[in-house]
């Protein structure tokens, strides 16, 4: 066993967003990412087989839901969204300082 922290944040993380699998298993995978400042690229949507619960645990963000619907939702640190699997989305934000940290559960 190894101690970490998830909000230890590397000097990379300020060039390119950071995945981080922290469980896998067959069923769900948790993975933890780093964003400062990169957003979903225009016109690409994330359309995901399966369902993901995802937490903003520092920074702010921005998704888009539907790009039919164009529903925006707004994150602050704490705020947590379940998006169902072949629910679209994109990242339209994401803050710089502080670097956002997210725990992301796919199940």
């Amino acid at each position: 066993m190894k101690k970490q922290n998830l909000f230890q944040i590397t000097s990379a993380a300020k060039d390119a967003e950071i995945f981080e699998e922290l469980l896998k298993q067959e069923h769900f995978l948790l993975e933890r990412i780093i964003s400062t400042g990169q957003i979903s690229p225009v016109d690409e949507w994330y359309d995901q087989d399966r369902e993901e619960w995802v937490v903003l645990l520092q920074g702010t963000a921005t998704l888009l839901m539907d790009h039919e619907a164009g529903e925006q939702v707004s994150l602050v640190a704490g705020d947590y969204i379940h998006i169902p699997a072949h629910r679209k989305h994109r990242v339209i934000y994401t803050s710089k300082t502080p670097a956002c940290v997210w725990l992301a559960l796919h199940f």
